[in-house]
């Protein structure tokens, strides 16, 4: 949790949010349906064929409970804004590069983030301070501050870093990502292509999505949203209508690398776990079996059994090789003895085959990784069951940081 909290948006009365998004919704419609007309193409002369409803569009008419509805809304919206964006503040990364006569060439790339205490910690995307040589911040009133680096977290693509400041905007408050549900209301507010102070809305458009981050990890309970998210938005905050941080937006899928109405945030439950961490130590300790693994499918599966080893599973990891001295090698877990040429490969066999962590199964290294990033911490123990011979045993092992390097 952040060391000082938010106060919350001003509540201007209990009211039935389901209903407010359903009247915005039909205003919306009937807006769009009020503004498409169909006319008649007439290649002769003479007066064209158009239907009388192509020319009177009719006015969309409210009743006082949707009014009502649309209004708290709207104002709901408004006071999230007013309340919130003093702490979004806007990221500058600037580095150099060298051209053919090494001489050393500026360049310099923008994101958000947000004010999470009053010592000036503020809350980004890993991505978004990678590589900087210098960083400034730029607070919502136009100050300028340079900032530095308190600690990094690629695997979950989360950073904290600090300004000294004299007078800083109220930190934010953080919400519990846990509680959200697809269709709930969110707003985002960040800076894309360096337009600061920037308000989107859309809703949560799926939960517990798998994105890959910056290092090649998979950060999981990643959040799906149709909220505008542009380049320059990174590491801004995901808002419920309340006001609280349940998210920082990250990602986008696009082919034309603006948003395409698929975006993805960071959780807020992920930045209440790492965040601390980054401000106390700088990094945040990963749980580490230590293992080298091959994700088995049918056909990996079956190229095993023809070179003579025992695979009754079309699916699981394969232990190409547990690390010397690390956890998954303490409990006994066995790597590759002998191997197979496939094609360009060499593949490492008779090793353990891992189907199931704690009871969960897994098929590959994804949802392994997000298993043990989201449903572990360094210290606890898990049980692996694994395919030994051909048989099926159980495997406790205690989960240890997994090394810097």
């Amino acid at each position: 949790m952040n060391a000082k909290s938010q106060k919350s948006c001003p509540e201007p009365g209990r009211r039935n949010w389901n209903l407010i998004v359903a009247s915005l919704l039909l205003l919306f419609a009937g807006i769009g349906c009020g503004l498409i007309g169909v006319s008649a193409f007439n290649p002769t002369p003479g007066p064209a064929l158009v239907s009388p409803t192509a020319t009177t569009a009719s006015p969309v008419v409210l009743d006082e409970n949707e009014t009502e509805a649309v209004n708290a809304l709207e104002t709901q919206v408004i006071s999230v804004y007013e309340t919130v964006s003093p702490a979004v503040v806007n990221i500058t990364n600037r580095g150099y590069a060298y051209d053919v006569f090494m001489r050393a060439v500026p360049q310099e790339g923008t994101g958000s983030g947000f004010v999470y205490d009053a010592q000036g910690h503020i809350v980004t995307n890993y991505h978004v301070v990678e590589n900087a040589e210098e960083l400034l911040v730029t607070l919502a009133g136009g100050q300028v501050y340079k900032a530095e680096i308190v600690g990094t977290d690629p695997a979950n693509d989360l950073a904290v870093i600090r300004i000294d400041a004299g007078a800083l905007p109220e930190p934010v408050t953080l919400g519990d990502s846990d509680g959200l549900r697809v269709g709930q209301f969110v707003l985002a507010i960040g800076n894309p292509f360096g337009l600061e102070q920037t308000l989107t809305t859309g809703v949560v458009s799926a939960l517990g999505r798998v994105i890959e981050s910056s290092d090649g990890s998979f950060i999981g309970e990643a959040i799906q949203t149709d909220a505008a998210i542009n380049p320059g938005n990174s590491g801004g905050p995901l808002l419920d209508l309340e006001g609280r941080v349940i998210g920082i937006t990250s990602q986008i899928i696009s082919a034309s690398g603006t948003s395409s109405g698929v975006g993805f945030a960071v959780s807020s439950n992920t930045v209440q776990s790492v965040a601390p961490e980054l401000i106390a130590n700088g990094y945040y300790p990963h749980p580490w079996l230590g293992i080298q693994m091959l994700t088995l499918t049918p056909a990996t599966a079956e190229v095993l059994r023809e070179a003579g080893m025992n695979v009754p599973v079309d699916t699981g990891l394969l232990v190409i090789e547990a690390v010397e001295g690390a956890p998954a090698d303490k409990a006994g877990i066995r790597g590759g003895t002998r191997v197979v040429r496939t094609g360009r490969y060499q593949i490492p066999l008779d090793g353990d085959i891992i189907i199931a962590v704690n009871g969960e199964q897994v098929n590959d290294f994804q949802e392994l990784t997000v298993y043990l990033e989201t449903q572990t911490t360094v210290g606890d123990t898990v049980e692996l069951t694994i395919i030994r011979d051909g048989e099926e045993k159980t495997v406790t092992v205690a989960l240890e940081e997994r090394p810097q390097t």
